[in-house]
């Protein structure tokens, strides 16, 4: 494993900022993922699917201040578990850790155990782009390039008594910015658009 990171921080060195980093179909319109910058969401759904896409196309991933990270869900959505690293809590160290993870890493997803200050922000942001890396924060953070959140979200199984659920359908909302929010229509585990991408839905209809 030691050998692979290894060659994971040659290869990471070589790619420029900016670089398309694969995301799954289901997402790939709605947010585009780019080495070199930060994105946000609101829950550990979204995270998931945030990393799973690279995972799918042979790249390593990791998460950091997960202490539930849920392995079947992540492997439902497509996250190869050998190629990933947890770090379920990096205590007060957890810059550090995250600097270290995006040296080696294609997607990294973070969940800040506090505030999060311009400067740690900063640090990160100069480390992604010199590694080419994604990183995801579940939780607040200074600058993103986007922000992911679920505004509606349902279950579909059993009608009554017991059974397991079989897919989640949400609506997904992405602000970038001062541009108008784009929604759309996802179901969960197979992640599928439902719904084309809407922009502005809200304030168009206020």
């Amino acid at each position: 494993m030691v050998d692979q990171l290894r060659e994971r921080v040659a290869a990471m060195e070589r790619k420029p900022a900016r670089q398309a980093v694969s995301t799954l179909p289901g997402l790939a319109d709605l947010v585009p993922l780019h080495a070199g910058s930060t994105y946000g969401v609101d829950s550990a759904s979204l995270a998931l699917a945030l990393a799973a896409g690279a995972s799918q196309a042979g790249e390593w991933v990791g998460f950091a201040g997960c202490p539930d990270f849920g392995v079947e869900a992540a492997a439902e959505l497509g996250v190869e578990l050998s190629r990933t690293v947890l770090v379920p809590d990096p205590g007060e160290h957890w810059l550090e850790v995250t600097a270290a993870l995006v040296d080696v890493l294609r997607v990294v997803v973070l969940r800040p155990p506090a505030t999060v200050d311009a400067r740690a922000a900063g640090i990160l942001d100069s480390r992604l782009r010199t590694r080419s890396a994604v990183l995801v924060v579940w939780g607040d953070w200074p600058r993103v390039e986007a922000r992911v959140s679920v505004e509606e979200s349902r279950w579909t199984g059993p009608l009554a008594g017991s059974g397991r659920l079989h897919e989640r359908h949400a609506r997904v909302v992405v602000r970038r910015g001062a541009r108008p929010p784009q929604r759309a229509e996802l179901t969960w585990p197979g992640l599928r658009v439902e719904a084309p991408v809407l922009a502005g839905l809200r304030e168009a209809s206020g």
